[in-house]
């Protein structure tokens, strides 16, 4: 494995290195980042990869469920409890406990998506142990004070407040609503101000509760520290929790059949418009070609074909994207661009277009080529640093990819044959309806009307 940069980082500089992104390694090849399955004395697994150039040591955790598990009535519990746990936890309360965080130079976070909550732990390797019991301190015994509880309410209502203005963040939240309905995808993560003003610190203590348990638990470690060391760390920091969790099933998602047109006036100079439709979920037979179609299509930044007709050829829009998003319980395909208001139309008519000609025609040989070789040339700047190595490892467990997914990846993109992506995109554009939604100055039917050659 190619080691970390070499360096030196005094013990009261992690906050510094973290920032400066010293905690590097040389961009490789993914087969080099060699990764070691530790199962610690109680049975906690965790995956490791060893680095003692540089005296960090990085965790990454993850729990499934996330705000998917928020009670229907009051969505934004799982974020506000991912606010909370370095807010005091045992016998220390906020003040303490983030003194004591500073006085070890521990980086501590936490945060929740729709189908998981995750954490991070950052610490210099000769305060490992007592950054470990720290770390244990806030995921088995969290206070949930009422001070802590009010400050960050507020913090989390004046972000939503703030959303509220935010066309990119107003069409995110009414694409959603519309695509999702009252399935727990179609309530914001953060949640609403009625919402967060309606959270209980009993709302807090059960969510934590039924969701941080050993058999829901997902880590990876990278850095200085041994697999015979580590072991014991886990159960000192997971063992403790219940061992099991007690999550409320979550149905799979019912989508619209038919294509969505909603409409947000909002006197600004740019029309926001957010776009999607059904795509396919991570563990699909068919996911890498469509990956690879994506790529193709909206997903390569200065090389996809939207990105020639929208911004090249016509300069309508600075950028247009697409992406796959895979979700536990839904498969999307989603896109967006911001463009003219007067011109927001004939984009839109552009983006159906191209997606329409896609999933009859698939790709050119050549675009197939240079998609391979960038998607396969650039897979390894997702590892050149220990946080993004860690986050990738809990990831790839989270998907059930296994744990030699980083040495099969590139072959499988290498594998993609023209057939593959045309089929993919047959199945993931289809009909082409799509779901759209625009958050500007009205356009009347314009959004409605059929696609045009490009």
């Amino acid at each position: 494995m190619r080691s970390f940069l070499a360096m030196t980082i005094p013990h009261g500089a992690i906050g510094a290195a973290a920032a400066l992104g010293l905690l590097v390694f040389t961009a490789t090849p993914s087969g080099a980042v060699e990764v070691e399955r530790v199962t610690s004395p109680g049975g906690i697994e965790a995956w490791l990869v060893e680095e003692s150039a540089v005296p960090i040591v990085t965790m990454n955790f993850a729990f499934r469920g996330g705000a998917s598990q928020d009670p229907a009535e009051r969505p934004g519990v799982a974020n506000m409890l991912s606010t909370l746990l370095d807010e005091g936890a045992g016998d220390l309360d906020s003040q303490a406990f983030q003194e004591r965080l500073a006085d070890l130079n521990v980086r501590m976070s936490f945060n929740a998506t729709r189908d998981a909550f995750y954490g991070q732990l950052v610490t210099i390797a000769d305060y490992r142990a007592d950054a470990f019991d720290l770390l244990r301190l806030a995921l088995n015994e969290p206070r949930f004070d009422e001070e802590p509880i009010e400050r960050m309410r507020s913090r989390i209502e004046a972000g939503i407040r703030s959303d509220l203005q935010d066309p990119n963040a107003i069409a995110g939240r009414a694409w959603s609503a519309a695509v999702f309905g009252e399935h727990p995808y179609g309530s914001p993560v953060e949640g609403t101000l009625e919402s967060v003003a309606a959270i209980t610190p009993d709302d807090v203590a059960r969510l934590h509760g039924s969701m941080f348990a050993r058999d829901n638990l997902t880590v990876a470690v990278v850095g200085d520290i041994g697999a015979e060391e580590l072991g014991p760390l886990l159960d000192t920091v997971f063992g403790g929790l219940p061992e099991s969790a007690d999550l409320t099933e979550v149905s799979e998602a019912d989508m619209p059949r038919d294509a969505v047109v909603e409409q947000v006036e909002m006197a600004i100079p740019q029309s926001v418009i957010q776009f999607g439709r059904p795509g396919l979920k991570r563990d699909d037979e068919d996911f890498i070609p469509a990956f690879v179609m994506n790529h193709i299509l909206g997903g390569g930044t200065f090389s996809s074909r939207l990105y020639e007709e929208i911004r090249e050829k016509r300069g309508l829009a600075y950028s247009v994207y697409t992406h796959l998003a895979p979700l536990d319980r839904a498969g999307l395909f989603v896109g967006g661009v911001a463009t003219r208001a007067d011109r927001a139309g004939e984009s839109l008519r552009i983006i159906k277009s191209e997606i329409e000609r896609m999933a009859v025609e698939g790709s050119t040989e050549k675009e197939l080529e240079d998609a391979k070789k960038y998607l396969k040339g650039s897979y390894p700047l997702r590892f050149d640093s220990s946080g993004k190595i860690a986050r990738q490892l809990v990831e790839i467990q989270l998907e059930d990819l296994g744990i030699d997914y980083i040495d099969r990846r590139n072959d499988l993109i290498d594998a993609v044959t023209i057939e593959d992506v045309r089929r993919a995109a047959g199945e993931v554009l289809g009909d082409g309806a799509l779901y759209v939604v625009l958050v500007g100055q009205p356009v009347g039917d314009a959004l409605e009307a059929p696609a045009e050659g490009g």
